[in-house]
C-alpha cells in the first residue's frame, strides 16, 4: 500500500481547528441539556432532538451510499445509546458538568475497538496521554457523592460506549455525504426513543411538557439538532473518515473543559479544586497526544 493511501498519523492544523470547534459546541451543549431537562422528560427530549434532525431534511437530502445496517447502527448507537442514556443520567442522577467528563471514556472504548477491528496502534506518547486523561476521570470517581451517583456513572458509561459504537459505524461508512448520513441515520433513533418515552414517561407527562414548553425550550431542541448533531457529528464523522481514531478521539477530551465551565456559569454548578485538577490532567493528556501526532508526522 502506498503512503498516499494511508491516513496521516496526526491531525493537520485545519483538522485540529475543526475538531476544537466541535468539542466547544459539544461541551457548552451540556449547559443547554441541563437547562432543558428542567422542563422536558429525558427520553422525550432525546426523541424531539433527533426528530428535529430528520424532519423536514429527510425530504430534501438524498440517502448516502451506505448500507441500511450502518445507518441503523449509527442511529441507534448515538440516539438511544449515547443521548438516551446520558439525558436520563443528567436528569437527577449526575451533574451535567461531571457527565461531560465521564462521557469521555468513549475515547477508551473507541481506541480499543479501533485496535481490535483495524489494527491501529498507539504510539508510546499516546499511551502516556491516555493515562493522564484517565487519571482525570479517576479524580472524578474518587469524589462520588452529592450530585454524583453510581446509577449516573453507569448510565454515562453506557452512553460513552454508545458513542464509541457510533464512531466505529461512521468509520465503516467511509467518506460519505455527512448531512445525508446524519439525517438518515437519525431516522432510526426517533421511533425507539419515542416508544421508550411513551412507555417510561407516559403520555400525560409528554403532553404536559410539550404544552408548557417555552420558546427557549424549543430553541434548545433546535440547538441540539443543528449545532450538536448536524454540525458536531457531521464534522466529527468527516474527521474519523480521514484520520485514525487514535488521533481524532483524544481531542474530545476538551469537551469537559467547556462543559464544566458552561455549566458553572449557566447552571451554577460548583468548581471545587478536585474538578480543576481533573480538568488539568485532561488538558495535559490532550497536549501530549497532540505532541505525539506531530512527532509521528515528522517521522513519516
Amino acid at each position: 500500500m502506498t503512503g498516499t493511501a494511508m491516513p496521516p498519523p496526526g491531525l493537520s492544523r485545519n483538522a485540529l481547528l475543526l475538531a476544537l470547534a466541535v468539542v466547544m459546541v459539544w461541551g457548552s451543549n451540556f449547559a443547554v441539556i441541563g437547562t432543558a431537562l428542567h422542563s422536558l422528560p429525558p427520553l422525550l427530549f432525546a426523541a424531539l432532538r433527533f426528530g428535529a434532525v430528520v424532519f423536514p431534511l429527510i425530504f430534501f437530502v438524498r440517502r448516502p451510499a451506505v448500507s441500511w445496517r450502518i445507518l441503523a447502527l449509527y442511529g441507534l448507537a448515538i440516539g438511544v445509546g449515547q443521548f438516551g442514556l446520558m439525558f436520563i443520567a443528567i436528569d437527577g442522577y449526575i451533574a451535567a458538568g461531571i457527565a461531560s467528563l465521564l462521557v469521555q471514556t468513549h475515547v477508551v472504548f473507541t481506541i480499543a475497538m479501533a485496535m481490535f477491528i483495524s489494527g491501529e496502534r498507539l504510539q508510546p506518547l499516546q499511551w502516556a496521554a491516555l493515562a493522564l486523561a484517565l487519571a482525570g476521570v479517576a479524580v472524578i470517581g474518587a469524589n462520588i457523592g452529592g450530585d454524583v451517583t453510581g446509577t449516573g456513572i453507569a448510565l454515562v458509561l453506557g452512553g460513552a460506549f454508545g458513542w464509541a459504537l457510533g464512531n466505529m459505524a461512521q468509520r465503516a461508512a467511509g467518506r460519505v455525504d455527512m448531512l445525508g448520513f446524519i439525517t438518515w441515520s437519525s431516522l432510526f433513533a426517533v421511533p425507539p426513543l419515542a416508544g421508550l418515552a411513551l412507555w417510561f414517561e407516559g403520555w400525560p407527562a409528554i403532553r404536559m411538557a410539550i404544552g408548557a414548553a417555552t420558546p427557549g425550550i424549543w430553541l434548545a431542541v433546535a440547538w441540539q439538532a443543528v449545532g450538536n448533531s448536524l454540525f458536531g457529528y457531521g464534522a466529527w464523522g468527516w474527521l474519523l473518515a480521514r484520520y485514525p481514531a487514535t488521533s481524532v478521539a483524544p481531542t474530545s477530551l476538551l469537551v469537559p473543559v467547556f462543559g464544566m465551565a458552561s455549566t458553572a456559569v449557566v447552571l451554577g454548578e460548583a468548581l471545587p479544586p478536585w474538578k480543576l485538577a481533573a480538568a488539568a490532567l485532561i488538558i495535559a493528556g490532550l497536549g501530549l497526544n497532540l505532541l505525539a501526532g506531530r512527532l509521528g508526522r515528522a517521522q513519516a
